[in-house]
């Protein structure tokens, strides 16, 4: 951020948003749409006693087939203090969370991080980042002292589909790089208890039509990372939402076939160091009501 001019993510809209919303949809207030448990994150993330997951509204990515397309196209949300913020963080902790989960937060790192500043004494538990991979390597130094785990997505490699799909031609080269700075900020993954406590998780969600770049995927994780440096999460939950009936192609659940050939591609790879997600995860039920549950 520079005399105002939000550059957080690589859209780098260069707008204050004091006086006017960025790509993001958001101006410079705090909205959260839920703040509770969340058992569907990755085992070691979630464990029995849950996620402390803050969904934050807005997105700088805007995926056409969000699932979550209510709060990053549609902003919906409540309007939050930094103080209530913090008080939110320390009473997901008093439920006994894993860590604080915060889920599409690129565009609220600035006041984020003065938050965790606020309650560095009395938070104990790791902090998440949990974003869609569209993400500038100096916002990630920003985190260096503030977040423990990474949860980052690698949606493309294909600047095209990253174009249709996302309007981000420029995706892979940013979530590439990012994902080579978190590794750098956290180092190997840490597990004790069967609980995450520092590290990467490098999701991956598996598109209709796509298992070709799934693949290409695969293969760049594998020329450019450590095998001991990440942990791989290849998902299989993709359900059509949003505006994903306006491209034909999305406009359909994964085939057991498609899914297959990208997992016995990354166990020929020797890339086994992870989770793979069942066919029955591809539900709706699977998301959250956003109802301001904890806000």
């Amino acid at each position: 951020m520079v005399d105002n001019e939000c550059t957080l993510c690589p859209r780098e809209c260069k707008v204050n948003r004091d006086i006017v919303a960025g790509y993001c949809g958001c101006d410079n207030k705090i909205r959260v749409a839920r703040a509770a448990l969340h058992f569907w994150e990755e085992p070691c993330i979630s464990g029995e006693k849950g996620s402390g997951t803050v969904f934050f509204s807005g997105c700088n990515l805007r995926c056409c087939y969000c699932q979550n397309y209510t709060l990053s196209h549609q902003r919906f949300g409540k309007e939050v203090s930094s103080e209530r913020l913090g008080e939110i963080f320390l009473e997901l902790q008093d439920k006994g969370a894993n860590n604080i989960n915060l889920v599409t937060p690129t565009h609220y790192v600035d006041k984020i991080i003065k938050v965790l500043d606020n309650i560095r004494k009395d938070l104990k538990i790791p902090v998440v980042y949990n974003c869609g991979g569209y993400e500038k390597i100096n916002t990630i130094k920003m985190l260096k002292d503030y977040v423990d785990i990474f949860l980052h997505d690698i949606k493309y490699y294909d600047n095209e589909r990253a174009f249709k799909y996302s309007s981000a031609p420029d995706y892979f080269k940013h979530s590439s790089e990012a994902v080579n700075e978190m590794i750098r900020i956290t180092g190997n993954p840490i597990i004790k208890d069967g609980i995450m406590k520092k590290g990467v998780i490098i999701r991956h969600l598996v598109l209709p039509g796509g298992k070709e770049d799934s693949m290409s995927i695969l293969n760049w994780i594998n020329h450019n990372l450590k095998k001991d440096s990440y942990i791989l999460s290849l998902m299989n939950q993709y359900t059509p939402y949003y505006k994903s009936i306006e491209h034909p192609e999305i406009n359909r659940r994964l085939t057991t076939y498609e899914y297959e050939k990208v997992l016995n591609y990354a166990i020929e790879l020797g890339l086994t160091n992870g989770y793979m997600q069942e066919r029955s995860s591809a539900k709706k039920e699977y998301t959250p009501e956003f109802d301001l549950t904890g806000v």
